[in-house]
């Protein structure tokens, strides 16, 4: 595995209970202390995946080149973050795809490809999720996702879900308290 600091790290936020806004701005401070940030996407407006009938998303992405150099020892500190939201443990952390003050999806741990009990790497449902390619295609729209070779800006384009993804918020309003 290569070191650290010369991989990208990708991580899907999302929220869709209490603050939104507020959850993933924390989220970001957080992440802020398991490397060195990087790029961060707008802030996008979506409708629930998988479950009708919740409240809208806020979704973003940002890249981040972490301090682990494992990336299930990072997926157990994204999941902390999680549990400190909110996010209660559970079967799946709760009815899957349900609501949810926090979710932080590991996308992409550099060009890694792992398949195991715990983490999928890429996250297996990249191409069908256009709450994750609009803000990925923002910051990255060159990026390869390594199963398919495809750039995401092409995997955005061939991307089945038809889910309105709506611009919410500048990318400045996860990196300050008190965004104007």
């Amino acid at each position: 595995m290569r070191s650290p600091a010369s991989l990208e790290a990708w991580i899907g936020l999302g929220s869709n209970l209490g603050d939104r806004e507020a959850h993933l701005r924390r989220a970001v401070e957080r992440l802020a202390g398991l490397g060195i940030l990087g790029r961060t996407s707008s802030l996008y407006e979506t409708d629930p995946w998988g479950v009708p009938g919740q409240p809208p998303y806020l979704n973003a992405v940002v890249s981040l080149a972490p301090a682990a150099a494992d990336p299930r020892a990072f997926l157990a500190q994204l999941q902390r973050i999680e549990r400190e939201a909110g996010r209660v443990p559970g079967p799946r952390w709760g009815p899957r795809w349900g609501p949810r003050p926090l979710d932080l999806d590991l996308l992409f741990w550099g060009d890694l490809r792992l398949k195991s009990a715990d983490l999928t790497l890429p996250h297996p449902e990249i191409p069908g999720r256009r709450f994750v390619l609009v803000p990925l295609a923002e910051v990255a729209p060159d990026l390869i996702h390594p199963d398919s070779g495809l750039i995401i800006s092409r995997l955005l384009e061939l991307c089945p879900d038809s889910g309105a993804v709506r611009l919410w918020g500048r990318p400045d309003r996860l990196r300050h308290p008190d965004p104007t």
